[in-house]
This record gives structure tokens, C-alpha cells and sequence, in this order.
């Protein structure tokens, strides 16, 4: 052989790369669906636990450490076949975070600052997300705490119950208006459409977004109204229209207020942030550069919070820092003490089929009004529940099928 011969290529080798460099990651590849679903349920299934653990005395720290370890022990049930060695990354996606009353979202404590544990009445915001290979399933739900497992209905404070009805409908609106070939401006107008129907107004820092593999908040955003010249005076910005395409994956997130809709951080820590890729610096105290090596290890892409560290007083410290630099983004507590909250989040697929919102549960019995859906509203509820009824339907018959033939 030649000396020449021993460096040639291997055409094998390089159609295996080849290969391997164009495996689709997105839900063109049934492998792809399979981990956003597989995911799904465990946000599902995570939800359904906290909603039973939302009692009189709990506390919010113990829930969200209950929320987070369901899902790390359902996601490592999955997928445990080692690929070339290394067993895929799955977990947490967005820390579980349990807002309470005026607080709307990205309330998850430390254990040194736990609030009053919860009473009767109090409104809680569940918010949460999961992954498997990188392919990321969110929701959220709003629950109200019973007096006692006994009492059919918790006590609801006036007009609570209204702008919970009114979120979660405009959260079915617009996850059943996010198809391919629609725009973002269609699901705003449809969200306003919803929120003034009911009277009540959607929360503007709330944005809906498309998710990628390890990015959970895409170039592609919905915004659930159109700034008005005073927001935009005060620094919000109108979004970029946007098309939908097949394939693609959004979180359909939801908050309304019977008040004014202006949610603002507020005197509670900022436990949760995420890495800032793009940006590097070097940092001159110990605690910072211990609080980033970690981060950079464990978080490289996706929110965390700062009650994943070992060393919370370092943590708390050094996080400072990283954020004055810009080397992570903080996502505070938001509040709102105008008027009453709800939060509802899903998740969509556009598949050739159709859009198919996979996570989500249904909305509490007790959260009744009198105000009637407006029509195109009720045109949608209608047809998503003849599609539910189908899939029962067709549920129901595969499990008698399976019982014939047993």
C-alpha cells in the first residue's frame, strides 16, 4: 500500500457523517415527536401531583422540590439505553415555580427565605418544564385551596373565577389558532378578543413562544396584546410579525388580571435565571466564578435555580455579579396588586395532522361564570370538544379490542 493510500477517506465513514449531521431535529423525525410527547406527560403527570399536594399548611418550597423531583425520577425511567457511551440528557426544563396570589410567575424559593405556608383561599400559580434530549414540553395551571379535602369548593374571591375562565379559553383559542400558515398578529387578536369579552386584561409581559431543541424561548413570539401608544412610550416593544410552519413547537402561555395587567417585580429574590451564551467575561470574585463553572456544567442552556446549587449563600453571592455583566438573565418574581391573576400554559405541535396540544390539564370545575364564550370562541370550544370526544371514542374501542382479544 501506498503511503498516500493510508489517509485516504473512507466513503462509508464519510456518508455516516454525512448522515448523522443531517438527522432532522424537529417534528419531521418521528424520534423527535416521540421525546416532546414522552415529555409531555411527565409535565402532565407533574401538574396532577402538585395539584393534590396544594393544601391548607403546605409549603411553597416543599412543592416545588416535590414538582422537581417528579419529573427527574419519571425522565430517568426513559431512555436508559447508553448511545455510543453517554445516556441522553433529560430533566428539568424550566424550574418548577409555585406564584402565589398577586404573584403571577417565577416565584421558586430558597429554602433559608420559605413564605407562610398556604391557607384557604390563596390562588396558586403552577408553572413548570421538562426534557427529554433537549426537546422541551411547559405548562401551567392555576388551582384555589380547599378549607379541607372534604369541601367541594375552595372560597373564590370576586371575579376570580371569571378571568380564570376567560385565560383558559384564550389559551385553547390560541393554541387551536397557532397553525402553519397563520400569523402571530391572528393569535393576539384572538387573545384580546377573549380578554375583553370577559372583561378582564391580559397580562403585556406575558409572551407566548416557539421552542427549539434546548431553547425555550424562540425568535418566533406572540405577544397577548398589541402595545398601545402609552406602553410603547414606556419602553414595550411591538413585535416582529411571524408565520407558523409545520413542524414547529410553541408554549401557549396565558395570564390574565381583573386589573390593570401590569405585572412588576417586586421585593421577593430572583431565584431563577438562565446563561447567556453569547456572553463572556471575566470574573474577579471567587464565589462568581464558582457560580458560573457550575452553571456552565449543569445549566449550559436552560433556566435553573439558584436552589440547585450545593453552597446556596456562595450561590446567592456570586450570582450578583453574573447578572451586573450580563453573563446570565434573571427572571424575577413578577407581581400584580391591581386585581385578581390566573395562569394557564401549554404546549402545541404542528404536525401534518394539525396542531396538537400536549400538555395542559383541564380547567377546575369551580371556576364557573355566567358570561357566555362570545361566538367564534364557542365555535372552538365545540369543535376541540368533538375532537376529545373522538380520540375517547377511539381510546375506548382499542381497550375493548385488546380485552376481546385477551
Amino acid at each position: 500500500m501506498a503511503a498516500d493510500d493510508e489517509h485516504l477517506d473512507d466513503p462509508e465513514e464519510e456518508e455516516e457523517e454525512e448522515e448523522e449531521k443531517e438527522i432532522a431535529t424537529d417534528l419531521s423525525n418521528s424520534d423527535v415527536c416521540t421525546k416532546y410527547q414522552e415529555a409531555s406527560k411527565i409535565v402532565n403527570l407533574t401538574l396532577e401531583g402538585l395539584v393534590s399536594q396544594c393544601v391548607v399548611g403546605a409549603k411553597v418550597v416543599d412543592l416545588c422540590q416535590f414538582g422537581t423531583t417528579v419529573m427527574e425520577t419519571a425522565a430517568a425511567k426513559l431512555y436508559t439505553k447508553k448511545q455510543k457511551g453517554i445516556l441522553m440528557d433529560r430533566g428539568v426544563a424550566f424550574p418548577v415555580c409555585i406564584s402565589v396570589n398577586d404573584v403571577v410567575c417565577n416565584h421558586s424559593p430558597l429554602s433559608s427565605e420559605e413564605l407562610e405556608p398556604l391557607k384557604a383561599g390563596d390562588v396558586v400559580k403552577m408553572d413548570l418544564g421538562c426534557h427529554l434530549d433537549g426537546y422541551i414540553a411547559v405548562a401551567a395551571h392555576t388551582v384555589v385551596v380547599k378549607a379541607d379535602d372534604d369541601a367541594a369548593t375552595p372560597p373564590l374571591a370576586d371575579g376570580l373565577a371569571n378571568v380564570a375562565v376567560a385565560a383558559y379559553n384564550a389559551m385553547l383559542v390560541a393554541a387551536h389558532s397557532i397553525a402553519s400558515g397563520k400569523s402571530n398578529t391572528d393569535v393576539t387578536k384572538a387573545v384580546e378578543r377573549v380578554a375583553t369579552h370577559y372583561g378582564v386584561n391580559p397580562i403585556s409581559s406575558v409572551r407566548m413562544h416557539q421552542m427549539k431543541r434546548y431553547v425555550l424561548d424562540g425568535v418566533k413570539e406572540i405577544a397577548l396584546k398589541e402595545p398601545s401608544p402609552q406602553d410603547l412610550e414606556e419602553g414595550e416593544e411591538k413585535l416582529p410579525a411571524c408565520t407558523f410552519e409545520q413542524f414547529e413547537v410553541y408554549a401557549v402561555d396565558v395570564a390574565m388580571s381583573t386589573g390593570d395587567g401590569k405585572a412588576r417585580p417586586g421585593e421577593l429574590r430572583t431565584t431563577v435565571f438562565k446563561r447567556n451564551v453569547e456572553t463572556n467575561y471575566k470574573l474577579k470574585m471567587k464565589s462568581s466564578r464558582y457560580v458560573l463553572s457550575e452553571v456552565d456544567k449543569k445549566f449550559p442552556t436552560l433556566p435553573f435555580t439558584l436552589r440547585h446549587f450545593e453552597d446556596e449563600k456562595q450561590a446567592k453571592m456570586g450570582m450578583t455579579e453574573c447578572v451586573s455583566h450580563g453573563l446570565v438573565t434573571p427572571y424575577p418574581s413578577l407581581h400584580e396588586h391591581s386585581g385578581k391573576v390566573a395562569h394557564f400554559k401549554c404546549t402545541v405541535l404542528l404536525l401534518p395532522s394539525g396542531t396538537s396540544r400536549v400538555t395542559g390539564l383541564a380547567l377546575p370545575p369551580y371556576f364557573t361564570t355566567e358570561t357566555e364564550p362570545d361566538e367564534a370562541t364557542k365555535e372552538v370550544l365545540k369543535e376541540l370538544a368533538e375532537i376529545a370526544d373522538k380520540k375517547a371514542k377511539k381510546k375506548a374501542s382499542k381497550k375493548k379490542k385488546k380485552k376481546t382479544s385477551n
